[in-house]
């Protein structure tokens, strides 16, 4: 098991600042940025658990407040999908010039509507993106932007998650690029019930970890 080192980052463009933590395990192939779903942040405990995981396969993680304390409390803000993307592309740009990450390949893992800002960023600018991972996502909210994806794309929905399980469908249909949708038996839209979770740990940690670490084979 690779140690894991957890620093605390601010990420900022002009007036904006935005909170984060990165986690570094020691020899890291890969980083991947978590857009969280439904005005969640970086301390969603979902969303924690699978980057613990991530970072046991020697995959980087950043997790992020992609919204300020106060754009948290504005549900327009909350649903704005291309407000969310252009925080994703700023986390990107931040990644890719910081000593400490600017070597790794980068994968989105984007949960409810945080999927919906993670393929349109990795629409919009696909370089160096090269794995994305949607859980109960809502792949639709980027609709315009998904023949446009060139990343590997995982959608995970829940067996009992049936509206967006045919939202998924309907973005499959729609994706070009390589794609894989994944229903996962018993699991509603959080996937709270017993193993479920777990059942996307895994699912989501052999696709980022093919893609993304260059010594898996």
């Amino acid at each position: 098991m690779a140690a894991t080192f957890e620093h605390h980052v601010s990420i900022a463009k002009g007036s904006v600042v935005l909170k984060g933590v990165l986690g570094l395990p020691a020899g890291s192939g890969g980083a991947v940025i978590f857009a969280h779903g439904s005005g969640s942040g970086r301390f969603s405990p979902r969303n924690n658990f699978v980057a613990h995981h991530l970072q046991h396969q020697r995959l980087a993680t950043l997790l992020l407040d992609l919204l300020t304390e106060e754009e948290a409390n504005d549900r327009r803000k909350v649903f704005d999908i291309d407000l969310l993307a252009d925080r994703l592309l700023l986390a990107k740009a931040w990644l890719e010039s910081d000593q400490r990450t600017s070597h790794l390949r980068i994968g989105y893992f984007g949960a409810s509507t945080g999927a919906g800002a993670a393929l349109q960023a990795a629409a919009r600018e696909p370089s160096n993106i090269q794995a994305i991972v949607s859980r109960g996502g809502r792949a639709d909210l980027a609709e315009p932007y998904l023949p446009r994806v060139m990343a590997p794309t995982l959608l995970i929905v829940g067996g009992y998650d049936f509206p967006v399980i045919e939202l998924n469908r309907a973005a499959y249909d729609v994706l070009t690029c390589e794609k894989k949708l994944v229903i996962i038996p018993g699991a509603t839209h959080l996937f709270e019930e017993p193993g479920t979770l777990e059942h996307v740990v895994e699912q989501a940690g052999n696709w980022f970890l093919r893609r993304l670490h260059p010594s898996s084979p």
